[in-house]
């Protein structure tokens, strides 16, 4: 048996008003129309997740908003900001068998890298632009015994790329 994880960065969030905390700033139109892109990429390439985990942050939530999928979706504040470690901490207690995992860099393009058994011949992922959503595939029946190097990177996308 297998699990995919679809882990996505949060779309390009707004500067418009520089009064609020980091946590709550929405995305901007640029985001939005990313995050919509995403999300039709990932339904054409077949890759439909069947729950998401997100970062609390506004712009997590409108990224996964803006998806448009209709799928059980868990905030959690662990996930903002968090490091590769907690990352993985979370993971492991999902259940979903093709789970989306929303979060934040630089610790979502470290997670993605230390992921998997190879990085994907992409030129952005090591740096994990905003959106940028890369699907990993792990020969396992439970998250909770994946570990480090161990995911195939089935698909890495950006939405420069897909959006025309």
């Amino acid at each position: 048996m297998t699990r995919t994880l679809i882990l996505m960065r949060h779309a390009k969030s707004s500067w418009d008003d520089i009064t609020l905390p980091d946590h709550d700033r929405p995305l901007n139109d640029r985001g939005r129309a990313s995050a919509q892109a995403m999300g039709n990429w990932l339904r054409t390439q077949d890759h439909r997740p069947d729950a998401a985990v997100s970062s609390t942050s506004q712009r997590t939530g409108e990224t996964f908003r803006m998806l448009g999928f209709d799928i059980p979706v868990f905030y959690t504040r662990t996930l903002y900001h968090a490091g590769p470690e907690v990352m993985m901490d979370v993971l492991r207690d999902q259940t979903a068998q093709t789970l989306l995992m929303l979060g934040h860099n630089p610790g979502i393009a470290d997670f993605a890298d230390r992921l998997v058994s190879h990085a994907p011949r992409h030129p952005r992922f090591a740096d994990y632009p905003t959106c940028a959503t890369c699907v990993i595939r792990f020969d396992s029946d439970s998250w909770n015994t994946i570990g480090w190097r161990e995911g195939q990177p089935i698909d890495f996308a950006i939405p420069r790329e897909v959006m025309g």
